[in-house]
Formats: C-alpha cells, sequence, structure tokens
C-alpha cells in the first residue's frame, strides 16, 4: 500500500478517507448520516410521496464515496497542484455551508461541516505553504 509523501499528501488522504467513509455510511444507513449532519431524521413511513431526501442522500453519498477515492488518489500521486485546488474550493464550501445556516437553510448543527471544510482547507494551505517555504518538490511521476 502507498502512503503520502508529504504533510500535505497527509491532509488531503485525511479528508479523503473521511469523504469516502461519511460516503459509505451513507448510502448503506442514510438516517445516520443525516443524523451526523445535524438534520432531522423522518422515518420512512412518514415521508411524503414527492420526498427524495433518500435519493438525494444516495446521489450526495455516491458522490462523497467518490471524492475520497480521488483525494486518497491524489494524495498518493502528491499531485500538489490538485492540493491547492481543493484549498480553494473548501473554503468555498465552507462559505456557502455558513451562508446556508444564516439564511435558515441548514440547522446551526450543519456548522460542524462548514467548520471541517474550513479547518482542513487550511491545513492543507498551511502544509503546502512550508513545504514550498522549505523548498520542497513534489516527486517526478512516471
Amino acid at each position: 500500500m502507498k502512503l503520502p509523501r508529504s504533510l500535505s499528501g497527509w491532509t488531503i488522504a485525511v479528508f479523503g478517507a473521511m469523504a469516502l467513509l461519511m460516503g459509505a455510511v451513507g448510502l448503506a444507513q442514510p438516517d445516520v448520516l443525516l443524523g451526523l449532519l445535524g438534520f432531522d431524521v423522518v422515518p420512512a413511513v412518514q415521508r411524503a410521496d414527492a420526498d427524495y431526501t433518500r435519493t438525494f442522500m444516495a446521489a450526495s453519498s455516491m458522490a462523497s464515496f467518490n471524492m475520497g477515492v480521488y483525494y486518497l488518489l491524489a494524495a498518493v500521486t502528491d499531485w500538489r497542484p490538485f492540493f491547492l485546488f481543493t484549498v480553494v474550493f473548501r473554503l468555498v464550501t465552507t462559505t456557502v455551508f455558513t451562508g446556508l445556516i444564516l439564511l435558515d437553510v441548514a440547522p446551526v448543527r450543519f456548522a460542524g461541516v462548514a467548520v471541517w471544510e474550513g479547518l482542513g482547507a487550511a491545513a492543507t494551505g498551511v502544509a503546502l505553504l512550508v513545504e514550498r517555504r522549505r523548498g520542497e518538490r513534489a516527486p517526478a511521476t512516471g
């Protein structure tokens, strides 16, 4: 098994593993994931016919699972341009998720997801900065 070769790679690997795990949980036990995210869990028998929460959970969980695989692949190949890209878009995600809470679209407990994204972006960003200051370069591929 290949392991990440840099500090920034490890930050990406941790996020990737969590995304993969949460995706798997959401696919296998969507109510568990809804609860972890701070949403009320409504039993299936109480849901309206036009309630597509479970469909959305399956789709977003599959996306999370796939994203976890992408992040893990990037981590073991030490693809630092991807790492930098994730910093920017995870900060965008933090902003959007925080906005959803402020607009009362998401419960306050959902802030944990926003904080997780923001802290992950900061950890990767700091790791990339430290590596750059040390003059570390990504290993050559091929």
